[in-house]
């Protein structure tokens, strides 16, 4: 799901604040992210989830495994040998933290992939009214049981409301399925985002969906 190329306590800085704890516990002032290590556990009708930043000597035997499922390369374009995935988590790695990639871990089970990252700050900024601190979510789901019952919506609905509640600047939560992609429109669908517009983006077109903070709290 990425374009190629009731919350228990956690620890860190509380929201709003201009400090953050990145995953070596050290502060990072104006964390573009609000220190996503930091954000804690979520509960959810499938357990315990949390959002767990990426080590590359840990993680990537693992990732580069998920990134050769046919089913899965068909959109996120980086099967191959595993310096092909190490490369695309370098550069997120190595930049300035607009973009966090992540294991998301449920009932202590790495399970999935993400990718969290300031949407108003990427390419895809160009191509839809970007408001600031709009924070865009990218998700894989590793194992091939957990696809196709419904996991997808669950975790999508649970890391929304973390974005909007660990990151009080930001008002919306996007995202941008490729359109031939029917299960990822439908699990943003059902984790209560909107379909907000059809755009072109360089290698395909993509459906722009949106998850308001107004929606959030009306829920």
């Amino acid at each position: 799901m990425r374009p190629p190329g009731g919350f228990l306590p956690s620890p860190g800085t509380a929201p709003g604040s201009r400090t953050a704890t990145d995953m070596r516990g050290s502060v990072v002032p104006g964390d573009l992210l609000d220190g996503v290590g930091g954000w804690g556990r979520a509960a959810t009708p499938a357990g315990a989830f949390h959002l767990l930043p990426v080590r590359i000597g840990r993680d990537l035997p693992r990732i580069s495994r998920w990134m050769n499922d046919p089913a899965v390369a068909a959109f996120w374009d980086l099967a191959g040998p595993e310096t092909v995935t190490a490369a695309h988590l370098r550069r997120q790695l190595a930049g300035d933290g607009r973009s966090v990639p992540c294991l998301g871990v449920l009932e202590g089970t790495p399970m999935s992939y993400w990718e969290i990252y300031r949407a108003d700050l990427d390419p895809l900024a160009r191509s839809y009214p970007a408001r600031p601190h709009d924070t865009g979510i990218h998700l894989l789901l590793g194992a091939v049981a957990d696809r196709g019952r419904g996991l997808g919506g669950v975790l999508l609905r649970a890391v929304a409301d973390l974005v909007l509640d660990r990151r009080p600047a930001c008002v919306r939560v996007v995202a941008e399925p490729d359109l031939r992609n029917t299960p990822s429109v439908t699990a943003f669908l059902t984790a209560g985002f909107r379909f907000s517009a059809e755009i072109d983006l360089p290698a395909k077109r993509v459906a722009l969906m949106i998850r308001d903070r107004a929606l959030c709290e009306w829920l």
